[in-house]
């Protein structure tokens, strides 16, 4: 068994991939198991002054955790100063945040 602490193993599937100059594209879950390997990965995208688009295509699977992970990025980016943008949102994902009341935080 894991101990408390370990990274979970779909972690490893999810990856940011360079897609542009400023644009990240993320490949894998954005699921509960996957948010807290993902958190401090997408934070180091946000740099002060900068503009960072996230590209979703290529999620195929979102719950409540990775639209909390979305919303959490983006304060910490309008806290550090950086423009964070999101594309390509699958349709379950926008719709969950249209289930809560928050997709205009995340739509373009």
């Amino acid at each position: 068994m894991a101990g408390q602490g370990a990274v979970p193993p779909l972690v490893a599937a999810s990856a940011f991939v360079a897609a542009g100059t400023g644009t990240w594209r993320l490949n894998g879950p954005l699921t509960f198991d996957s948010v807290p390997g993902l958190r401090p990965s997408g934070l180091a995208l946000l740099v002060r002054g900068a503009a960072v688009t996230i590209d979703l295509q290529g999620v195929p699977a979102a719950d409540s955790a990775g639209l909390a992970l979305l919303i959490d990025w983006l304060a910490v980016a309008r806290a550090q100063g950086c423009t964070l943008r999101y594309v390509g949102l699958p349709e379950a994902l926008r719709a969950l945040a249209a289930l809560s009341e928050v997709e205009a935080l995340i739509s373009p």
